[in-house]
């Protein structure tokens, strides 16, 4: 057998379906649209959503309240319940190590210190931001909180 022989398999191969070319061909006159109507005509036919002249689904439905602020700044909260928790004293708080602990999934994430809770132990906090509840706790118990805060 070579490259040239090769041929379909019968059956798996149609001509295409010329239709509008006269009563012999089976599909002549009306070319299977029917007779009259809106499918019979060019152009004609619904367009998607169309619901029979009710007004449409999308067009019932309320709209939404409210806008999304595209310069809006999502912080993760981190509370000083959880540092005490999980920090010795003398420790510093930033990306990297409240990502080695498991607190956080990415060290470069933008981390907020909030102050629910209490702390005890002395800490060094870098973060991007710290409440002025959790400052005054940090503080209290003989950390610093330090810039870009």
């Amino acid at each position: 057998m070579e490259l040239k022989d090769l041929q379909p398999v019968k059956g798996s191969r149609k001509p295409r379906k010329r239709v509008g070319r006269g009563n012999g061909s089976g599909i002549g006159k009306t070319a299977g649209r029917g007779f009259n109507g809106q499918m019979s005509r060019a152009g004609g036919g619904k367009k998607p959503g169309f619901e029979g002249g009710q007004t449409p689904l999308a067009r019932r439905l309320p709209k939404l309240p409210g806008f999304k602020n595209i310069n809006h700044v999502e912080y993760i909260p981190v509370n000083v319940s959880r540092l005490q928790a999980c920090y010795k004293a003398g420790e510093t708080v930033d990306g990297a190590t409240l990502k080695e602990k498991g607190i956080i999934k990415h060290e470069d994430a933008l981390i907020k210190v909030l102050g629910d809770g209490e702390i005890k132990i002395a800490l060094t906090v870098k973060v991007d931001k710290v409440s002025a509840s959790a400052r005054t706790k940090i503080e209290a118990a003989g950390g610093k909180v330090e810039l870009p805060c």
